[in-house]
């Protein structure tokens, strides 16, 4: 795992990709712009997902993939319980099983010292900064921009998919986090805008409040 000055480090790359303090459905990308894709949150925490972030920092010559956890806090939860830093930096070169040696790894023996287990918000790039992934548990999502182009955002959603656009991330990932399944208005319509193309999915109609 990292010392103090490698998180340092990895936490200022990240601060320059993202808005580190901003939340979903907020825009968290401060450059990368284009398309979107959304996946499931825990995909990215699984190490078969590890292919998928290695071809995204292979399309801008990055040789490393850094991933940083963001909640829970570093200083009140990793540092005081485990006395370990929440984060990493891994060569494109590693295989899936080094990734989950990482993210797997059970700080003091405890299951929720692992990234895998306990991460709640995380920000995955590299140091060209030019694409990244932004994951939250609570919406459970995460969301991947820097594709080169619509047709290699394309072939790497079919490889590495299930894959949605913002519309479909709000139909089929983000209702399990809110109550009643119904995501809110508001919040529906500044994911959309943010990630997508506005348009929000309508709801379907409920067919007791028909006739």
């Amino acid at each position: 795992m990292i010392d103090h000055h490698a998180y340092l480090n990895i936490r200022s790359r990240c601060a320059a990709a993202f808005d580190l303090s901003a939340r979903l459905p907020d825009q968290v990308f401060r450059e990368i712009e284009g398309e979107s894709l959304f996946c499931e949150f825990d995909s990215v925490l699984d190490p078969e997902f590890w292919p998928a972030l290695c071809a995204m920092a292979r399309w801008h010559g990055d040789q490393r993939v850094e991933l940083l956890v963001l909640e829970p806090d570093c200083d009140a939860y990793y540092l005081s319980e485990y006395q370990s830093y929440p984060a990493l930096s891994l060569s494109v070169e590693a295989s899936e099983d080094d990734y989950w040696a990482l993210i797997g790894h059970e700080a003091a023996s405890d299951i929720f010292g692992s990234i895998a287990i306990s991460a709640n918000v995380i920000a995955v790039t590299g140091p060209s900064r030019k694409w990244g992934c932004w994951g939250e548990r609570d919406p459970e999502v995460a969301i991947f921009r820097g594709f080169p182009t619509s047709a290699v955002r394309g072939e790497w959603q079919e490889q590495f998919g299930p894959m949605l656009d913002a519309a479909g991330a709000l139909e089929a990932y983000v209702p399990v986090a809110f109550p009643g399944w119904t995501v809110p208005d508001l919040w529906a319509a500044a994911l959309a805008t943010n990630y997508g193309d506005g348009v929000v999915p309508a709801r379907p109609v409920d067919q007791d409040q028909c006739g």
